[in-house]
């Protein structure tokens, strides 16, 4: 771990059976990640084939939701982690299997599926309630004993820059005023968006929605971020958005750490 840089890739991948039927395994292969961070997985660790779930070179840990083909997180590592955690401990959130923690030498990583708040008003207050208790749990078990990298789909855009319909979407889940402060609230604990300190420019989106064929026109939201804590920001040598690449209605978002 000490000798090479180390690449880390998020991905909504809006099931991982269905995924699997699009060159999943061929992605995983030529993207040379390190780890991976799957979210959205829709499936039991039971119903992930054999071939995906043992992909060689990695060892995968998987989180599901109890609702079946619902949520779920999955990560995987050629680098072993010191340890591993599914969920904070909070059984209201954890019975939707929404977060893995890995732990490993120099930092920890939290593979998150953050809530939607599309469903009302309930569900919106359900997602804030669970950024603050994440990072509240982050902070208590991590800051200032090692890095910490929170990556995942955050279902918020933050500035107006991260979507290509700010003003339309106003009212919308993922880019209420509420939301938008809560990502506001991260980079005040002490958290870097890693993506805008090395790309300023607009246009970088990682979700389209499939009903409206968004993507051909790059009609897209940034949803899929790298919150770093900033005593460890200066280790990340690059991040990139990975928009070429399909079988989602998202796509990889991908960070360097470096040796």
């Amino acid at each position: 771990m000490a000798n090479k840089s180390i690449t880390i890739y998020t991905w909504n991948v809006n099931g991982i059976r269905a995924v699997a039927k699009k060159g999943f395994i061929d992605w995983v292969k030529k993207s040379k990640g390190d780890i991976i961070c799957l979210q959205e997985t829709k499936a039991q660790p039971e119903q992930v084939p054999d071939e995906v779930k043992n992909i060689k070179g990695y060892d995968s840990f998987w989180f599901s939701a109890q609702r079946k083909g619902y949520s779920g997180v999955g990560t995987y590592s050629k680098i072993k982690p010191v340890k591993t955690t599914n969920g904070f401990g909070n059984e209201s959130f954890d019975n939707e299997g929404r977060v893995i923690f890995s732990e490993y030498e120099k930092f920890v990583l939290a593979n998150v599926y953050f809530p939607n708040g599309g469903r009302g008003p309930e569900r919106v207050k359900y997602k804030l309630d669970f950024y603050d208790e994440l990072f509240l749990y982050l902070n208590k078990n991590y800051r200032d004993k090692k890095g910490i990298i929170v990556t995942g789909d955050y279902n918020t855009a933050h500035k107006e820059i991260d979507l290509a319909r700010p003003k339309y979407n106003e009212t919308n889940s993922g880019f209420l005023p509420e939301e938008r402060a809560w990502i506001d609230n991260i980079i005040n604990l002490g958290y870097v968006d890693v993506f805008r300190k090395f790309h300023k420019e607009p246009n970088w989106y990682s979700y389209w929605d499939v009903f409206t064929r968004a993507r051909d026109r790059n009609v897209g939201w940034r949803i899929d971020y790298f919150m770093v804590s900033d005593d460890f920001v200066d280790n990340i040598s690059s991040a990139n958005i990975h928009m070429d690449v399909m079988g989602s209605d998202h796509c990889p978002v991908s960070i360097r750490i470096k040796n």
